[in-house]
């Protein structure tokens, strides 16, 4: 899907908003001009719990998992441990194409490895979703890698998943409705050379918006190719 194809399916949901979209998108705005985080009227909704993909928490699991490995790898973890703890997750069918690529390779490049590092950012969402974090708070530092990963740690990808309690697809709508206004406003202070509102991290807001898109299916894309548009 190009550019053109993304902007005239966003526009779209702008004819006729639902009510619920529309009332999330209030609540969305109240939130933000509280934390004196620009807004803007016209910005449209997002999907509804009747027309977003709602995930499984099987799939959100196996996302988590291959989100950790990915990013615990990206900060250095030397590579025998990393294909040991890829087999003892089962995470060799849960990686995407670019993960594949990025795992079997036992010399990337900083570049990848600092890339693959910001995974911190969409596994800390999917601890989330799966209700082992409590809460999204405002995406203003990264998140606590060590409290992440401790959630993993030392489970069986089968207790990991019966572990989890999958929140609410309403509550999950309502945070990606709010980091794709974050992230306007977040996109809007780099156009205009300002400062970041509520001292805002880019990098966490951008990473946040992409899992979120995922988590709800958004415009069907699958990870390696989710967009974050504003």
């Amino acid at each position: 899907m190009n550019t053109d194809e993304i902007k005239a399916k966003i526009m779209e949901k702008d004819v006729a908003p639902s009510a619920e979209a529309l009332a999330r998108k209030e609540k969305s705005i109240a939130q933000l001009k509280q934390k004196n985080v620009p807004t803007i009227q016209h910005l449209p909704v997002i999907e509804d719990s009747q027309s977003a993909k709602k995930r499984t928490k099987e799939a959100i699991a196996h996302r988590a998992i291959a989100l950790c490995l990915v990013a615990v790898k990206g900060e250095g973890l030397e590579q025998a441990i990393v294909e040991k703890l890829t087999m003892q997750y089962g995470a060799q069918d849960y990686f995407t194409p670019k993960e594949k690529e990025f795992i079997g390779n036992s010399s990337p490049t900083q570049q990848d490895r600092a890339q693959f590092s910001w995974q911190y950012e969409g596994y800390w969402v999917m601890l989330w979703a799966l209700g082992y974090v409590e809460t999204l708070d405002c995406p203003d530092k990264v998140c606590d890698v060590q409290k992440a990963v401790k959630f993993l740690h030392g489970k069986t990808t089968e207790e990991f998943i019966a572990n989890a309690k999958l929140r609410d697809f309403s509550e999950i709508l309502d945070a990606a409705d709010l980091i794709y206004r974050y992230d306007w406003a977040a996109v809007n202070a780099r156009v205009k050379n300002l400062a970041l509102p509520a001292g805002l991290d880019g990098g966490v807001v951008m990473e946040r918006h992409h899992a979120l898109n995922w988590l709800i299916g958004y415009m069907n894309q699958e990870w390696d190719d989710v967009t974050t548009d504003t």
